[in-house]
Parts: C-alpha cells; sequence; structure tokens
C-alpha cells in the first residue's frame, strides 16, 4: 500500500525529500477516513439493533442503558481500535511517532470506557431505584462514590499513558497529596461516610418526612445522594442540606408516626378555675340523661356513698368526705366520649389529664392518636373533637378561660355605666 501511494504521489510530481512525510499523511488522513466510517457503522448499526431489540423485550434494563447513552459511547471504541492496528504501517519510518499515536488511542479507549461504564452504573441506579423504592440501601451515595473512585482511577491511568509512565509511580506519589484531596473532596468524604451511616443505622430513608429547623426544612425526603439530601417542604419548595448534617445535627424524622397505627393528638383546653365547683342533686340529675355518663354516674355515687358511709362523714357540710365535682364529671365525659370515637385508636396510648394550673388557667389535656394517619384527615379529626368539647363545656358548669377581647371590654364598661347611672346623688 504505501510503495502505490509513493509511485502516485511521485508521478503526481511530488518531490523526492518529501515524497516520505507526503506518503504518511496520506496512509494517516484514510486511517482516519477508515477509522471514522467504521465508527459511523458501528454506532448506528449497534444503535439500531439495540434500539430494535429493547422494544421486543420486556426487559427494562436496555431501555435504560439506551437513555443513557451506554452503548452510544461503547461504540466509539471501535474506530480507535482500527486506529491503533494501523498507526505502526502509518508511521513506519517513525517508531517514536506511532507510539505516541498509541499512547494517546490508549488514552482516549480508556475514556471512553469510562463514559461508557459511567452510564452503566446510572441506569443501574435507575433500575434499582425503580424495583426497590423503599429499599433502606443508600444506592445512590454508593453509585455516586463508585463513578468518583473509577474516574480516580481512570483519569490517573489516562495521565500515566500520555506521559508513558507506569500507573503506580503516580498513584506512589499521590501521599503527598493526600491533604490536598482531603481538602477539595472533604464534602464527597463526608458524604460518603455520612451515607454509610445513614443505612447502618437505618436513619433515614427516601421518602420520610423530616423536620429540620436549622435548614428550614420540614418535607418529605426525594433524594439521597453523595453530598446532598433533597427535601421537598409542604409549600412545594426544595431545601438542599448536606448529607453530614444528618449526623453532626439533630433532626425529626416523622417514620414512626407514619409506621405506627396512629397520629397523635394532644391539645388542652384551659378551665377557668372560678367555675369548678362541687355537683349538686339537680347537675347529677342532669348528667345522668347524658348517654356517655349514664354508667359512670351511677358507679361514682355508689363508690362515693359507699366511702363516706363506712367513714360515717357528715355529708351536710360540703368539704366533708368525698363529692363529685363538675370538672372531675366533665374529664369522665371526655374519657368516656373519646373511648366511643370511631376515628380514635384505641390501642395506643390514651390520656385525659389535668396539667398544673396556671395564670392562663387549669389545662385540661386530651391525649390521643387518630385512626387516620393523613394530614387532612387527620386536622379534621382533631378539629371535630376540639368543636364539641367547646361546645359542651357549659352543659358542665364549667367556663372556657381566655383574654379579655373588646366585646369583653365592651361589656364591662357598659355595666359600669348602669351602675352609675342608679348611683344616688350625694347632697352637701
Amino acid at each position: 500500500m504505501r510503495k502505490r501511494i509513493e509511485e502516485g504521489l511521485s508521478q503526481a510530481g511530488v518531490n523526492e525529500s518529501a515524497l516520505e512525510v507526503s506518503t504518511t499523511l496520506v496512509l494517516l488522513f484514510a486511517v482516519l477516513a477508515l477509522a471514522w466510517f467504521v465508527d459511523f457503522v458501528v454506532r448506528k448499526g449497534l444503535l439500531r439493533v439495540a434500539a430494535a431489540l429493547a422494544k421486543r423485550t420486556r426487559s427494562q434494563w436496555d431501555d435504560t442503558l439506551l437513555e443513557h447513552r451506554t452503548f452510544h459511547r461503547g461504540a466509539h471504541v471501535a474506530g480507535a481500535l482500527v486506529v491503533y492496528a494501523l498507526v505502526p504501517a502509518v508511521f513506519e519510518n517513525w517508531p517514536s511517532f506511532s507510539a505516541i499515536f498509541r499512547n494517546v488511542l490508549e488514552a482516549y479507549v480508556v475514556l471512553v470506557s469510562l463514559m461508557a461504564l459511567t452510564g452503566a452504573l446510572r441506569a443501574f441506579l435507575d433500575i434499582y431505584q425503580l424495583r426497590h423504592p423503599e429499599s433502606r440501601v443508600p444506592m445512590r451515595v454508593l453509585v455516586q462514590a463508585t463513578i468518583i473512585v473509577v474516574w480516580f482511577v481512570g483519569l490517573i491511568v489516562i495521565i500515566a499513558l500520555l506521559i508513558d509512565q507506569s500507573p503506580t509511580v503516580l498513584l506512589g506519589g499521590l501521599g503527598a497529596m493526600t491533604a490536598v484531596l482531603a481538602i477539595v473532596y472533604k464534602d464527597s468524604l463526608l458524604g460518603f461516610v455520612a451515607g454509610i451511616q445513614i443505612a447502618s443505622n437505618d436513619l433515614l430513608r427516601k421518602g420520610d418526612w423530616i423536620e429540620m429547623p436549622d435548614y428550614n426544612a420540614d418535607g418529605d425526603v426525594t433524594q439521597i445522594g453523595l453530598t446532598t439530601i433533597k427535601v421537598q417542604n409542604w409549600d412545594k419548595t426544595i431545601t438542599s442540606i448536606p448529607s453530614y448534617a444528618i449526623i453532626s445535627d439533630s433532626f425529626k424524622n416523622w417514620r414512626g408516626m407514619s409506621e405506627s397505627g396512629g397520629r397523635r393528638i394532644k391539645r388542652a383546653i384551659q378551665i377557668d378555675m372560678n367555675s369548678v365547683e362541687f355537683c349538686t342533686q339537680d347537675m347529677i340529675e342532669r348528667f345522668r340523661r347524658i348517654d356517655d355518663l349514664k354508667g359512670y354516674i351511677a358507679e361514682k355515687q355508689k363508690e362515693l356513698q359507699d366511702w363516706n358511709a363506712e367513714r360515717e362523714i357528715d355529708d351536710s357540710v360540703l368539704v366533708n368526705g368525698r363529692r363529685m365535682t363538675n370538672l372531675g364529671t366533665f374529664r369522665a365525659y371526655l374519657v368516656s366520649y373519646l373511648r366511643n370515637h370511631p376515628m380514635i385508636n384505641q390501642d395506643m396510648t390514651f390520656l385525659v389529664r389535668q396539667l398544673p394550673p396556671a395564670a392562663d388557667g387549669l389545662p385540661i389535656e386530651i391525649y390521643v392518636f387518630s385512626g387516620d394517619k393523613r394530614w387532612a384527615a387527620y386536622e379534621d379529626i382533631q378539629s371535630d373533637i376540639f368543636d364539641h368539647v367547646l361546645a359542651v363545656i357549659p352543659e358542665f358548669g364549667l367556663r372556657v378561660y381566655q383574654h379579655p377581647s373588646g366585646k369583653d371590654v365592651l361589656e364591662v364598661a357598659s355595666l359600669g355605666q348602669g351602675l352609675g347611672a342608679v348611683r344616688p346623688h350625694r347632697e352637701g
């Protein structure tokens, strides 16, 4: 081939001194053209075959590999191999140029292989997340860390090929750069360590509802990456949290609530302490007509009568012995009402308790769990319960404490004016 080209160029009038160089250039151009043609044919043919097979198969692997251009990148190796095989013949008389070209081609093949491998790893990640959406394994972190390691090693190999040195020589010289690399890749290293701890301790999963006030995060975890964790807040904004912050800072994970049988209702009503009193006979008779109190009134009255009779208590005096109070009866009503409520989980913590009195009144707290954990349904259940509680409180002779409003001030003012109008005038 070389001799024919030399003869053709000689006949074309090329000088004897430039004949060898011209022949080499023509051969190089021909080899590059052949490599481009082979690359084009292989790339187009391989992609068409892969696309046709992907349509016929039910597997998602091939579709995902095509989406990440894995085959497209891998096909570039064919053209490089053609040039690699024919370069010695092109630079027959310049072995040094041949060695340089072959080193560059080897580096190119490594680069293309790295790109194809990266696409394959990302395709694997997509398939894994599709098949295992609730997996506890932080596969995204592991895949990202693998890609970093692969590219780190690959770049060292490429540099070694370009400078015609052994990769071990470069790896040995990295000891002095360890501190620099640790600073440059600090977030990635911390994120990788945090990802391992998150996975091993099951601290966080995709889909968890977390609260992290320091980062203004309150919503669902949408992505757990090597360096960042993305949280979609309830207002649909996105908050990015450094992965290592999950280990170093405190946060609240609502997964326990989601996996439990209910969602906690914890709210108190402030009772005006001036409205608490012993139950009169009329009040007791009125309470008997309340369905949720029939059994309680009968049982409680018998208990108190027996207790007072055993001790010969003089019940003509209110403070002697034990008596029913409107507040205690109200608490008993709340217990019965909530026990019969269809949307309260009766198998979880159930409390109607009296908290320490304060300047704002006497708190009566309801501490139960709703059977429906959905946010909107939970709020409706909680609101319905306390709507009922607020409406029923006056039936027990109790008052809800609240700070004076404008209406209260006007009523006091009008009362004062009325008293002033009927006050007799003093003569003097």
